[in-house]
């Protein structure tokens, strides 16, 4: 066995799973990228993945790989520079019991991350986000499970993972009603219901069957949604409500929107950014400062509290016929 597949193995069973003892999602999302680096490799280089060596998986081969992330997979920078954090995660690993690699390993450690552009949030308007709930045919038992869900997430800005994950019992609906989850990090955190999101989750309550650790928004099976399937529910109710509201149309709505349009609210009721980081179970505060960035009506008011300047309208007309020749060029 290589000291790359050596490598590979110990990092899993020895570093992730016991050391850092990390979520199986963690785990899922390391064990995909490893395997597209190996294939990758593998194809590259005509060896199998167990025999390849680190002067294999050398600098020059990682970044071409995560050239064909972005090129040839269609990755954004900000996922090539997520695949790139775990490869390094791995070769800081691999640096530690392999000293003899560290020329090549060090080569790889010092690939820089990509500048990637700095988007502004999508969100949706309160009448976006009632449009986006009168959407399901609340008829239906589907419809009803989607209504609820949906009034669950623009009110808690709950994760998708999280709102997936989520039984009977994480949900309490008496005095000091509120929702539990398990969020990103395995951090536990617990969210307030307001009085409407409690009437809603109350009549969906009544009718959920099931025990009490089954899946609070099952399938017409009675297992777990995916992730998938909870973005695929969010864009059909989407283009239905953008019938009613055409402002949609022009907005790609998923559940991470949702997750915005929660925090966004939250900051318009002046909510500190603290606080809502707290409530999005944001790990560094300074995370939540992209809402502060897209809020145009914050930015309103502070322009409102300034004095215009006093500009006197007009055309500008050059001094000279010659300098306006040069600057028509």
């Amino acid at each position: 066995m290589s000291a790359i597949a050596s490598t590979v193995q110990t990092f899993f069973t020895e570093y992730l799973m016991r050391q850092r003892q990390a979520s199986p999602h963690t785990i899922a999302a390391y064990r995909d990228l490893v395997r597209m680096l190996l294939f990758f490799a593998a194809e590259r280089t005509g060896i199998a993945c167990h025999q390849l060596q680190f002067t294999d998986v050398d600098a020059g081969l990682v970044t071409a790989f995560l050239d064909d992330l972005e090129h040839g997979r269609g990755n954004s920078v900000r996922t090539r520079n997520a695949r790139l954090a775990g490869i390094h995660s791995l070769f800081g690993y691999a640096a530690t019991h392999h000293p003899e690699h560290a020329e090549d390993i060090q080569r790889v450690l010092a690939i820089p991350a990509k500048r990637a552009e700095h988007t502004i949030i999508t969100y949706l308007t309160e009448a976006e986000s009632e449009a986006l709930l009168a959407a399901p045919n609340r008829n239906t038992r589907t419809g009803r499970r989607d209504h609820a869900l949906l009034q669950l997430a623009i009110q808690t800005g709950l994760r998708a993972s999280e709102l997936t994950s989520l039984t009977r019992r994480d949900i309490h609906l008496g005095t000091g009603a509120h929702i539990r989850c398990r969020g990103k990090g395995r951090k536990h955190r617990i969210t307030p219901l307001t009085h409407g999101t409690v009437t809603v989750m109350r009549t969906w309550i009544r009718e959920r069957t099931g025990d009490e650790d089954d899946p609070l928004f099952p399938t017409n099976r009675g297992s777990s949604m995916s992730p998938d399937a909870l973005a695929q529910r969010v864009r059909i109710h989407a283009s239905t409500a953008a019938r009613s509201c055409r402002s949609l149309a022009s907005k790609n709505v998923t559940p991470h929107v949702l997750r915005h349009t929660a925090a966004m609210r939250l900051l318009h009721a002046g909510v500190d950014t603290t606080v809502i980081a707290l409530w999005l179970g944001h790990v560094d505060v300074t995370t939540t400062q992209i809402y502060l960035e897209a809020d145009l009506v914050l930015k309103q008011r502070a322009l409102d509290r300034t004095t215009p300047p006093k500009a006197t309208p007009g055309r500008y007309r050059p001094p000279d016929q010659l300098i306006a020749f040069l600057e028509a060029l």
